[in-house]
């Protein structure tokens, strides 16, 4: 679920008896809830909307969704090994890497 850019993570909780969610992608704790899908996303949208108002209102920039783009600087050999990896599995070294940090933020 998305809304103004911010993307939403929502799971069903049996202990409430309702759908959570939160923002994801930036640093700042947003949570809603509701009953439905509809509920859901209704309050989503109103948690949201809250947010952003809050940070208008103190003059704070709010927090943006992470791009998905990551500069690395590293060792030309690990560089040079990463591309080889990359290469020896058939894919890029973004695609590789984004693997690798996938695997790596689930430990």
């Amino acid at each position: 679920m998305r809304y103004k850019g911010y993307p939403a993570r929502i799971e069903y909780s049996d202990e409430d008896g309702c759908f959570v969610g939160r923002v994801a992608g930036i640093r700042d704790i947003i949570t809603f809830h509701g009953e439905s899908v509809g509920e859901v996303r209704e309050s989503f949208e109103e948690a949201l909307d809250f947010y952003l108002d809050s940070c208008n209102k103190r003059s704070e920039p709010p927090n943006k969704p992470y791009s998905g783009k990551l500069l690395l600087r590293i060792d030309p050999e690990i560089h040079a090994a990463v591309a080889e990896a990359a290469e020896v599995n058939g894919l890029s070294i973004n695609q590789w890497a984004g693997e690798k940090l996938r695997e790596a933020s689930r430990e």
